[in-house]
């Protein structure tokens, strides 16, 4: 079954691109609240959880506006998972764009799982 593309905007009110930034575009971010474990060995991310690790192969980064990584299943695909960050011109606020390619049969549960995984960055940078 062909992968479809998923993309969720998340409002993240007045924030640091500084602070967004570090969250999601740092191994130590990420494991603060995307996975238990990250660690980056040139270009692949190693994510962790639990008794799970997942590898993902980093094609692409503009630091302090997105990243955009492939993960080993997706490899010699068009697909990938990317975070951007994007500013509100009028309001000044920042959300993060999550775009992901899945399953249509996973897409309900891709986007509970990025809701809490959004809820646990939110925690973290205090927003």
């Amino acid at each position: 079954m062909k992968k479809e593309k998923l993309e969720l905007e998340y409002p993240l009110k007045s924030t640091s691109i500084n602070i967004l930034w570090n969250t999601i575009g740092t191994p130590y971010g990420l494991s603060e609240w995307f996975a238990n474990d990250v660690n980056v060995k040139g270009e692949d991310y190693i994510f962790s959880w639990d008794d799970y690790e997942q590898i993902a192969k980093r094609i692409a980064v503009k630091p302090q506006e997105y990243i955009r990584l492939q993960w080993e299943d997706d490899a010699d695909t068009d697909c990938y998972f990317e975070m951007r960050i994007l500013k509100h011109e009028l309001s000044g606020d920042l959300s993060l764009m999550v775009t992901e390619f899945v399953e249509p049969d996973d897409r309900e549960d891709e986007i509970i799982l990025w809701d809490k995984h959004i809820e646990d960055l939110r925690s973290k940078i205090g927003r």
